[in-house]
């Protein structure tokens, strides 16, 4: 039994063995970091935490948010009393604070959870960092906008940024610097931890940010029309209004379980191109200026060009094959040689006339396709199509973006790293295809007991897990990835004159221009078609 005291009361942890039962770590799981979220503050942002008398016990996860896991497609149905966070430390007393991690899981934001079925401590805690994993509202509960005072959207954002703040003022009581924190995140996590670097709101919570594998400017990621799509979703379960306040009333007292996995459509083309690699339906919106403290108070890209960002060192990167998981439904290779328009981004659909979109799509299958009609060839084409234009440019943009600021010391990689790990990528190798997949650099990372990986630290897989946790460990206690030469290489800033960047592989390359190629076709493509880098 491990007693800690926090702002709201006692905490009872445990002291467990970790996977390669060669040391201890503490654990304290679910710990709740905002009140409950039920009834009239469903939809609305976080409340501070209640307090409790006694201890509590925290040996246990919290429960997630209600979903549809995106990987079983089965509906979990979860609590939405779901603001719970999981601390783990390998000292809580030690001689010196030391540095923290707080994770954002990924998942469409409307999928999954901080829990150790995914995000097992083992590996990272090794290294001497106090780890936090995180859940947050998801889907409609999270995200839904009504652009009013009370609903102006982003609440799940704003869990975010009340976990940070509990984090702040409790984790020395875990042996944690609140003065070197760094988020971390990937997918819609990285998303987030993009957006946390731009919001006002994070402002001061966090020394340090590394952006796996997301982005403002991800088709995925992009809002449309989301206060329409809120009174779509009213007329889907039983409401037809266009008042916004009894929109608000029914939706707080719809059944929780109607809110998961639902379909508000609100353009007809999200019909055909609403696939897991282009379209969710809720996101992160510009909120409307009510006077209120805002997450996200104007698009991506003018803060960004204004340079009023947060002063935070970056770490940013992407899969050597991010789109090998795009295998995971096979549905979705035959839409996209069935409809030309697919192929157009999303910004570019919503904003064009169909005759530029037919234009633009017959540029991009021109650049990415040949009229091979072998299977491997088309599929390792349409993988570097999805992962160029899915994940690349839109992560090459916000890097160019935030260069331009001067404000951020900031680390380019690419994750190409190949071993039993790779859970998603090895799923290539039929179609000839190998590297590293999106998701797949988290299996180096966490101790995923779902996918029972193996553990065994005398295997060749685990010195690629120890490289990448000591390059991640690195930058959050030091703010360089390669502080010395003990990893055999030294990664260099990223600046627009260098453009350096590290290969993260079987050995650490450093290399320059990547991908240039694609940032400049990507580059021609938007400016040729007048629409715009960011949906609202």
């Amino acid at each position: 039994m491990v007693i800690v005291q926090v702002k709201q009361g006692r905490l009872e942890g445990e002291k467990l063995k970790n996977v390669t039962e060669d040391g201890f770590y503490y654990s304290f799981k679910g710990i709740p970091y905002a009140a409950p979220p039920l009834g009239k503050l469903r939809f609305k942002e976080p409340q501070p935490p209640l307090p409790w008398e006694g201890v509590r016990k925290a040996t246990e996860h919290g429960p997630i948010c209600p979903q549809l896991d995106i990987f079983t497609n089965k509906k979990l149905s979860g609590s939405e009393d779901c603001l719970f966070l999981n601390v783990y430390s390998p000292d809580i007393k030690p001689s010196k604070p030391l540095p923290v991690m707080l994770f954002i899981h990924g998942g469409g934001l409307k999928s999954g959870s901080g829990n150790d079925d995914q995000y097992g401590p083992d590996f990272l805690v090794q290294q001497g960092v106090v780890l936090v994993t995180i859940n947050y509202r998801l889907e409609a509960l999270g995200f839904l906008c009504l652009a009013t005072k009370d609903v102006p959207g982003n609440a799940g954002f704003k869990d975010q940024v009340a976990a940070l703040k509990w984090v702040n003022e409790n984790i020395s009581q875990f042996g944690g610097d609140p003065h070197n924190i760094t988020i971390f995140g990937e997918s819609a996590g990285g998303l987030s931890t993009a957006l946390h670097v731009l919001s006002p709101l994070s402002k001061g919570l966090f020394q340090r940010a590394i952006v796996m594998s997301g982005s403002p400017f991800c088709e995925w990621a992009l809002p449309f029309e989301n206060r329409r799509r809120a009174f779509v979703l009213g007329k889907e379960l039983g409401l037809e209004t266009e008042d916004p306040e009894e929109l608000l009333e029914f939706l707080q007292n719809v059944p929780v379980e109607k809110l998961v996995h639902t379909s508000p459509i609100v353009f007809g083309l999200e019909e055909v191109y609403g696939n897991y690699l282009k379209h969710y339906h809720f996101t992160a919106v510009v909120e409307k200026n009510f006077g209120h403290n805002a997450f996200l108070p104007k698009e991506p890209e003018e803060i960004l060009k204004s340079g009023n960002i947060n002063d935070v060192e970056v770490m940013i990167g992407y899969t050597s094959e991010e789109c090998i998981i795009g295998l995971l439904d096979k549905n979705v290779i035959t839409t996209y040689f069935k409809y030309d328009d697919i192929f157009v981004p999303k910004q570019i659909l919503c904003t064009a006339t169909p005759k530029t979109i037919l234009k633009t799509a017959d540029t991009i299958k021109k650049h990415y396709l040949s009229k091979s009609l072998d299977k491997n060839v088309r599929t390792n084409e349409i993988i570097r199509y999805w992962s160029e234009c899915t994940f690349v440019y839109p992560i090459m943009k916000f890097l160019e973006l935030l260069s331009d600021t001067g404000k951020c010391k900031t680390y380019l990689y690419r994750f190409s790293t190949i071993s039993e790990r790779n859970v998603i990528g090895n799923m290539g190798k039929e179609f000839e295809v190998t590297g590293a997949a999106h998701l797949d650099d988290l299996m180096y990372l966490f101790n995923p007991k779902l996918w029972n990986l193996p553990t065994d630290k005398n295997a060749e897989s685990f010195k690629l897990v120890q490289q990448f946790c000591r390059l991640v460990t690195n930058f959050a206690k030091y703010g360089n990835p390669t502080p010395d030469s003990s990893l055999g290489a030294t990664w260099q800033e990223y600046d627009k004159k260098n453009k350096a960047y590290m290969d993260i592989g079987q050995h650490l390359v450093p290399g320059s221009n990547l991908n240039e190629d694609v940032f400049e076709f990507w580059e021609g493509i938007f400016m040729s078609s007048g629409s715009p880098l960011y949906l609202q």
